[in-house]
């Protein structure tokens, strides 16, 4: 007797618990919808910001880089800075614009 009721309560839900094909479907796009505005908007919008930070770096600014050091923009290329460390002026280093994390414009302007 429990097996009849048991397999009656299976055929009228279909099998599914109560959601068709369609309602799982439309269960994982509305997932899927949340995993994007939570995990991909975000790290886009911050990439975008960072873009525009370097590209708004000009000679003589003052950065961040994401090593924590602080120095001067001496010099630009396309994809690559000259960065003028400490007080000692003999102190350059090549790096990548993708390094600075921080902008302080300079007050020559």
């Amino acid at each position: 007797m429990a097996n009849g009721l048991f397999l009656a309560a299976t055929e009228s839900t279909g099998g599914l618990g109560g959601l068709g094909w369609i309602g799982w479907i439309v269960y994982f796009v509305v997932i899927i919808g949340i995993m994007y505005l939570i995990m991909v908007r975000p790290q886009r919008k911050q990439q975008k910001e960072h873009d525009e930070l370097l590209a708004s770096v000009s000679i003589n600014d003052y950065v961040v880089t994401t090593s924590g050091f602080y120095g001067q923009v001496i010099d630009i290329t396309e994809d690559m800075v000259i960065v003028e460390f400490g007080n000692n002026k003999n102190c350059r280093i090549p790096m990548k614009k993708s390094a600075i994390t921080e902008v302080e414009k300079s007050s020559a302007e």
